[in-house]
């Protein structure tokens, strides 16, 4: 991110009604007051073509942004990639966090100015998890442009075959299924399973599930602001006795065993009648059997409970500090003086700029514009709404509840924005060491090494450490 100034003024006559539509007359090409910044954004999931036409919109209206760059990051090392850049000042100005790593980055980025006066707007706005994860004592700390949580797909020729004529809207349900779908030969083989459930490594997400069914079972692991999972309640030893009884041979649901294919391989396959998993895995699916003949569904519920369903998304955030190099057009400006303290501020407001321009609904299509030097600000009117651009781009379920109403008749987003609005996150500060020790525990019982109430009193214990 560079700054560039300029003390000589300019003036414009608006040519046509198109750019006075779009950039409001004499808005962009006024003085520039001062200032001009290029931002950097940083992110893991997208391409740059997801925000080519939001970025260059943003360009044409805002006059004090001379260029904004997409870098798109590997998703194995993108985490420590990011802090290391952090820490040595050469990171994002912007870049996408995990909705369960606010904890972690929380020294390292900035809240919205102004949250408290745009914090009911937010929370309005956006589904409930998302004022969960990012707003913190009245501080919005990111927004996100999508929302995933867990949904349900099922084979629809298998479902055929063993006379099921729609997908299980209750866990009740599902277990009233299973004997319509296993193939179990007598040795205890399964040569087809009704649904991957109960054990860890070979079912993707399985953390995810196992923390969907705590929710469900009312455990205080996934209560609003807990910093710490305790999985010792009842709530938990439940959730862990549902989950468990589909890998255990001596039950009447036993349906999975760590010996299977990956549930997804298994689900492509064409062997499994029921796996979980989020949105973007239905593309995927698509390319690895075109023939597959699958839908998807809502999240299972316990009958008679209030519905929940667990959230696993990204949201955008500003750094706190960034080294600035400026960028002088005169020699003279060269050698003088640079306010850094005043140079950061602007990176900050203009960043956060961005974010609003391209999260938060715009009503009318309009869009306040704040100088950051002088407070003086301009309506710009916008052609497209930036969030829904994306989410069309992408085939993503909405964090806003706006566009929610928009793809709820969606058939592939309609499970998935219908768990968004339902859905919760168990906030933790070490979400992947979390996974780790989730899935450690879930195998140990699995392997006969430990009973589910010595499991989950190791798993509550060690992550009681990682809470400190």
């Amino acid at each position: 991110m560079r700054f560039f100034f300029s003390k000589k003024f300019l003036s414009f006559v608006c040519m046509t009604a198109s750019v006075a539509l779009l950039s409001g007359c004499g808005w962009k090409n006024t003085p520039q007051d001062g200032y001009k910044v290029k931002l950097e954004v940083w992110g893991v999931i997208d391409d740059t073509d997801a925000y080519s036409e939001i970025f260059s919109q943003y360009m044409h209206i805002d006059p004090y942004v001379a260029d904004i760059t997409y870098r798109k990051l590997s998703p194995e090392t993108y985490k420590e990639d990011l802090i290391n850049a952090l820490a040595s000042g050469n990171g994002p100005d912007i870049f996408m966090i995990r909705n369960a790593w606010r904890g972690t980055f929380e020294d390292k980025i900035v809240p919205m100015p102004d949250s408290a006066a745009a914090e009911k707007f937010y929370r309005d706005s956006f589904v409930d998890v998302v004022a969960d994860d990012f707003v913190k004592d009245g501080q919005i700390y990111g927004a996100p442009l999508s929302v995933d949580s867990l949904g349900l797909y099922y084979n629809k020729d298998l479902f055929n075959a063993a006379g099921i004529t729609g997908p299980p809207t209750t866990w009740e349900e599902v277990l009233s299924d299973l004997n319509k779908l296993n193939r179990i030969d007598r040795l205890g083989n399964i040569n087809q399973s009704a649904i991957a459930l109960g054990t860890a490594y070979n079912i993707n997400r399985s953390s995810d599930i196992f923390r969907a069914l705590l929710l469900q079972m009312g455990s205080d692991s996934g209560k609003k602001g807990e910093t710490k999972m305790n999985v010792t309640t009842e709530g938990a030893r439940k959730a862990f006795e549902f989950y468990n009884q589909f890998s255990d041979i001596n039950s009447g649901t036993y349906s999975w065993n760590p010996r299977l294919h990956y549930s997804i391989d298994s689900f492509f396959e064409g062997t499994l009648g029921m796996m979980f998993n989020y949105s973007w895995r239905y593309a995927e699916l698509q390319k690895k059997n075109a023939k597959l003949n699958f839908g998807v569904a809502p999240l299972p519920q316990f009958a008679g409970t209030a519905p929940v369903d667990f959230a696993n998304y990204w949201g955008f955030v500003v750094s706190k500090n960034k080294t600035i190099v400026p960028d002088s057009q005169t020699s003279a400006e060269k050698t003088a003086p640079v306010d850094l303290v005043k140079q950061n501020m602007l990176r900050i407001h203009e960043s956060w700029q961005l974010i609003r321009y391209m999260t938060f609904p715009h009503s009318g299509n309009a869009m306040t514009l704040k100088n950051g030097l002088t407070g003086t600000t301009k309506d710009i009117f916008l052609t497209f709404d930036p969030a829904k651009k994306y989410l069309d781009n992408t085939k993503k379920p909405a964090a806003r509840r706006d566009l929610i109403d928009v793809q709820k008749n969606d058939v592939l987003l309609a499970p998935f924005v219908a768990g968004n609005l339902i859905a919760r996150n168990g906030y933790q500060d070490n979400p992947e060491e979390v996974e780790t020790i989730l899935a450690e525990m879930i195998d140990a019982v699995n392997k006969g090494e430990k009973s589910i109430s010595d499991a989950l009193q190791v798993a509550t214990n060690r992550i009681s450490i990682l809470s400190r």
